[in-house]
């Protein structure tokens, strides 16, 4: 099969999407940073950095046919990328990936990854000398990060602040309740239905005071801004026909195409076509896309292949409180400590991704 495929972006979908098609096509990785960042790991890593070692994983090992292309794409058409060297990669296919950003020390800016582990290191030694922690934004990052630091570091005074009056609204009530009850009880102080109206920075941390919607004010050591991820949607925002929604993601349509270029399709975070920004929605994006791909070079057309159908509401999702706590929604029920450890927490996949990249770990 001599189709050639290009595929933008070694996050989660991107490494992934390459390992799977590695046999069947020409697969040609672009990539700017040497190393895949393994985001939950890396929220760990804040209060044990010794995770680095395996959470930082070096690309090299990835593909045993195809190549991987240490830099940045700068524009995308018909036939093939441009690189921002004007260098070019000619393609058949295009699937950009380029994922989402969100405040260090959990994901680089740019391709710095000794950069990555010296703000890792740094503002680990900032944690271990603060008495109190504010953490802004309850999400995934927040959460977890509030767990981990409860778990690691117990004397520290923690306060996790959101803006929703409960933990995860778009889920099944009882996965918030059981998480805040799990922090409560770990010592994590919960504010919840107040948003931070003086936040200093949303890209580091910080030490300060923050004051809330009630007027309130609160000194931290050290405040965390977890606000949520935004797509790094901006080389796909030159394509005709794209279209923005929220947290900067690009609509697509059912076959996951984001513009009318009807060889480029998008997927992971920076693709809007119904899944959450997660790495639980990749495992169904990348069989369609895989199946999809390989059809098409086949010969099939795009309109004979069944369209993609997103996750929903319904997606699974796992919040680890550090190794040993957590709370979890599968789809039909919500798991609690042992299951959450057992699937996430305990080894938050490190296993799975190093041998994915080819490395032992």
């Amino acid at each position: 099969m001599s189709q050639k495929i290009a595929i933008i972006g070694g996050g989660y979908l991107g490494s992934e999407l390459a390992k799977s098609l590695d046999e069947v096509a020409q697969v040609t990785l672009i990539e700017p940073r040497s190393h895949f960042v393994h985001s939950p790991a890396m929220i760990r890593a804040v209060v044990d950095p010794s995770l680095l070692d395996r959470a930082l994983i070096p690309y090299d090992g990835l593909l045993k046919n195809g190549r991987i292309v240490v830099a940045k794409a700068a524009g995308i058409d018909a036939t093939g990328v441009t690189l921002d060297d004007r260098t070019r990669v000619e393609a058949d296919q295009i699937v950009v990936a380029t994922g989402s950003g969100n405040a260090m020390p959990f994901k680089p800016h740019g391709a710095d990854i000794a950069g990555l582990w010296a703000d890792n290191q740094r503002i680990h030694q900032q944690l271990k000398a603060a008495q109190s922690v504010g953490i802004v934004g309850a999400g995934a990052v927040g959460t977890e990060l509030a767990g981990e630091i409860a778990h690691a570091m117990p004397g520290k005074k923690v306060t996790l602040i959101s803006s929703d009056d409960t933990l995860f609204p778009t889920m099944p009530p009882k996965l918030g309740r059981s998480l805040a009850k799990k922090l409560s009880k770990a010592g994590v102080t919960l504010l919840l239905g107040q948003r931070a109206e003086n936040l200093e920075s949303m890209t580091e941390p910080y030490a300060g005071s923050l004051e809330l919607t009630d007027g309130s004010q609160h000194d931290f050591d050290l405040i965390f801004p977890a606000i949520g991820s935004r797509a790094n949607s901006e080389l796909l925002e030159a394509l005709n026909g794209v279209e923005k929604s929220n947290a900067n993601r690009i609509k697509v349509d059912p076959w996951m195409r984001p513009s009318t270029l009807p060889n480029v399709f998008a997927a992971g975070d920076v693709a809007d076509g119904g899944d959450a920004m997660t790495i639980v929605a990749i495992s169904r994006q990348l069989p369609w896309l895989k199946a999809a791909l390989i059809g098409l070079a086949q010969g099939k057309t795009l309109e004979g292949i069944k369209p993609y159908k997103p996750w929903g509401n319904r997606a699974p999702i796992l919040v680890p409180l550090g190794p040993k706590l957590g709370s979890s929604f599968l789809g039909v029920f919500i798991a609690g400590n042992f299951l959450t450890s057992r699937i996430k927490g305990k080894d938050l996949f490190l296993t799975k991704y190093n041998k994915l990249l080819g490395r032992k770990g």
